[in-house]
């Protein structure tokens, strides 16, 4: 695996390849990660990881400073998978050019997360459309789990003519229905069980509004139940219809539930 920390170095394999594959992480590796990286590869060999944690789609210098790093192991996943490319930039490289596309945010960046973390989207989406503009992938693969991000940066893309396919990849859970993600690894057994048995009961509950055919979609008590769980803090639980974007009221609206609430510190994030 090649390891590419400058521009410079990028621009020589990029001007070699015909195309290319590209999966922009923030490190602290897990399944849901390689799910990405080996649908990639199975659809176009040349597969390049990113991993950068990116200041600017923080809200806090804490989370940021606390953000799970473990190089090493990282190494050791994108080694296993037979990743060839891996760039490593600072926040020089990523930052010190001009863009030619401007960033655009769809008014979507103002609900769910965007409600809560302010300037989050913003910050995500100036760094993917630098690797954009920089790596020029024929392909960038994103999860599903972070929905309102993939959303964003699909509008993003289409509002600039960018010529990148967005391949959007299901969400990969544990065999307890927790999503895999890289802030899991702050969670205590107990912690762990909790968030688990918390979106079981939203899964469960989107069963019943689709079983019983509500056609007036009221979440209050989901809300209620996680809170008498012990979950101290929720910022939303929001039914979405995925086509309109808007909020879902009738059960046969093709809709998920949103969900984020803390379980101690740690922020968990969700849509089933």
């Amino acid at each position: 695996m090649k390891i590419i920390r400058r521009k410079k170095d990028l621009n020589k394999i990029i001007n070699k390849i015909n195309s290319l594959s590209f999966i922009p992480t923030m490190g602290g590796l897990h399944k849901g990660h390689e799910f990405l990286i080996k649908k990639a590869k199975k659809e176009n060999k040349v597969a390049l990881v990113s991993i950068f944690v990116n200041p600017k789609q923080f809200n806090s210098k804490i989370d940021f400073k606390s953000y799970p790093r473990n190089i090493n192991k990282d190494l050791k996943i994108l080694k296993k998978l037979n990743v060839k490319y891996l760039y490593l930039p600072t926040y020089k490289e990523i930052f010190s050019f001009k863009t030619k596309n401007k960033i655009y945010l769809h008014s979507f960046s103002n609900r769910l997360c965007g409600k809560y973390r302010p300037g989050h989207f913003k910050g995500v989406l100036n760094v993917v459309n630098r690797y954009l503009e920089l790596i020029k992938p024929k392909k960038i693969y994103l999860g599903k789990k972070d929905f309102q991000q993939l959303v964003l940066i699909k509008k993003h893309i289409s509002k600039n003519n960018i010529k990148t396919e967005v391949v959007s990849c299901n969400t990969i859970r544990y065999s307890n229905f927790l999503p895999y993600s890289s802030r899991n690894g702050s969670l205590s057994r107990y912690s762990t069980d909790l968030a688990s048995k918390a979106f079981k009961l939203i899964k469960k509950e989107k069963k019943i509004i689709k079983r019983k055919k509500i056609k007036k979609i009221s979440l209050i008590k989901i809300k209620k139940k996680l809170f008498d769980f012990g979950i101290k803090k929720i910022d939303y639980i929001e039914a979405v219809n995925l086509n309109s974007l808007k909020k879902a009221k009738k059960y046969n609206e093709k809709f998920n539930i949103f969900s984020a609430f803390y379980i101690g510190k740690t922020r968990l994030i969700d849509n089933i």
